[in-house]
């Protein structure tokens, strides 16, 4: 089922459509297999057309409409074009139609109007002003849309023909991302049951099924664990289930953020000290690592410690043993250790600034924890987790409207889950009484990171050719990311050959390495 209301919101389409205003003065609107307008508010929609304004808020044009586009979709059977163009005679300009067609069958169309195909048409407009009086149209109106309609020019009309048909085609596209995302979730719902936590993690998603089913083969293992991710992925979160569906879980479950302290609070937090040892010392402390014998040891941010603390962590992996600030005798312990990092280790190896033995003793088992945007379609389930923690915490049950779902599902959270749940929390805080959460309320960046979409400010001035191209190299590359430089795929999307896509993107200079750097 189309839900024609939403290519109204997408970033594309309306830049699209803002091209075809600011150079023609044309208008488009969405119609089903019927004909009938589909997507218009009529408190909501806004024509830069007067022309086109004047006539579609009157009910009878949108049947007239309906009429005039089964009529060209029947041309369009008849003739295998792509598209129709034709007047219309209700309204005097001229509309063309290009189908949407999705598995072979028609489920509506795209439709350009308030416009005359080439120059030789505006001895029309005198037939225009007649049918804007018809309609009742003031004649202030009249005066200000008649000299704002434009005709096509030769060198123009294939420029027209290409932006109106790159709107349909991202309908298709659109709808297809939908309909295959849906059908993803379903399939993985029927997989997978009503298991869409772990502890406390939160995902359905199939990174975070990978994650599962990894915590799953280490439940028995003794093994030293690195777990690598951006800040806020919720790295804590998955020592304690490591942990805790051990055979260490009635044991300490200890944790060290290592960019806490200096090297020397350092080392007298994770080993100790003797009394007298330093200034302070008045009597002897027992250090984490002693703490957690038998236990679980959680070294969070361990990229951050300096080369002689990675020489007495090594110690510890190697031998199980330490000795305490000022003290001559060594200690041993039985712990195991899960490490954390945001940084890179391995190209921190390389530069020196980490030492390699210590590297390959922490990575024996890795765990890459997935950033929040490639697992957005668990975005709704964290924030009814975090929302119905809300209504625990004495907040009203809050709802979330699907406007203000979108633009939190198209932000790139930088900040992950941590930054989810913060919004979330500023959310059901600002919404006070009320009981929807809407779009108004988010926070500004989200705001303009959604306006700025993601094909970013196509331009309106300028060369026409240069602005398209623009536009087709933004599609192409936002298209690559989207389907993970499967060509085929992308080919198959945009409706051209694999070998012209290829041409395309040796043109633009959109090699994989090149976007990646």
């Amino acid at each position: 089922m189309i839900n024609w209301d939403d290519f109204e919101h997408i970033h594309v389409i309306r830049k699209l459509k803002e091209i075809l205003r600011t150079w023609w003065n044309i208008e488009v609107v969405f119609t089903d297999e019927r004909g009938h307008l589909r997507g218009l508010e009529k408190d909501k929609a806004k024509f830069q057309n007067l022309a086109v304004k004047a006539i579609l808020e009157k009910p009878a044009s949108h049947e007239s409409l309906a009429v005039e586009v089964s009529k060209m979709v029947d041309d369009l059977r008849q003739t295998g074009n792509r598209y129709s163009v034709r007047k219309w005679e209700s309204a005097g300009f001229d509309v063309a139609l290009f189908p949407i067609v999705i598995d072979g069958d028609f489920i509506g169309s795209v439709v350009a109007l308030g416009f005359f195909r080439d120059p030789s048409e505006v001895n029309r407009l005198a037939q225009l002003r007649e049918r804007l009086a018809a309609f009742g149209t003031p004649l202030d109106v009249i005066e200000r849309a008649i000299p704002a309609i434009k005709a096509l020019h030769e060198d123009q009309k294939q420029h027209f023909v290409d932006i109106v048909d790159l709107v349909a085609k991202e309908v298709v596209t659109l709808h297809l991302e939908i309909t295959t995302r849906e059908d993803r979730i379903t399939e993985l719902n029927k997989e997978l049951g009503s298991r869409y936590k772990y502890d406390n993690m939160i995902g359905k998603s199939k990174p975070m099924q990978d994650l599962y089913a990894l915590l799953d083969k280490i439940k028995v293992a003794e093994s030293t664990v690195m777990i690598q991710g951006e800040n806020g992925t919720g790295k804590e979160l998955i020592a304690k289930a490591i942990h805790y569906n051990s055979s260490r879980k009635d044991k300490a479950f200890v944790i060290q953020n290592c960019s806490a302290f200096n090297d020397n609070l350092l080392e007298s937090e994770l080993f100790g000290h003797a009394k007298g040892s330093f200034t302070g010392a008045i009597k002897d402390k027992k250090g984490l690592f002693e703490i957690a014998d038998k236990g679980t040891f959680f070294l969070d941010e361990i990229g951050d410690t300096s080369p002689s603390m990675q020489v007495k962590l090594l110690r510890v992996l190697q031998e199980g043993t330490f000795t305490p600030v000022g003290s001559t005798e060594p200690r041993k312990v039985d712990v195991r250790i899960i490490a954390a990092t945001n940084r890179d280790l391995k190209d921190m190896v390389e530069k020196g600034t980490f030492r390699e033995d210590l590297y390959y003793r922490l990575n024996v088992i890795n765990i890459r924890v997935p950033p929040l945007r490639e697992r957005k379609e668990d975005i709704p389930l964290l924030i009814d987790y975090f929302l119905e923690k809300a209504r625990e915490d004495g907040h009203g049950r809050k709802i979330v409207t699907k406007r203000a779902l979108e633009k939190l599902y198209d932000y790139a959270w930088q900040g992950n889950v941590r930054e989810l749940q913060n919004e979330m929390e500023r959310l059901v805080v600002l919404s006070g009484q009320e009981d929807k959460i809407t779009a108004d309320m988010l926070s500004s960046r989200i705001l303009e990171s959604s306006e700025k979409g993601k094909v970013q400010g196509a331009r309106l001035q300028g060369k026409l050719k240069d602005a398209l191209e623009e536009l087709e190299r933004e599609m192409i590359r936002e298209g690559l990311r989207r389907t993970g430089w499967n060509k085929s795929k992308l080919a198959k999307e945009l409706g051209i050959s694999r070998a012209g896509l290829i041409m395309k993107v040796e043109k633009y200079g959109l090699d994989k390495r090149k976007m990646l750097r």
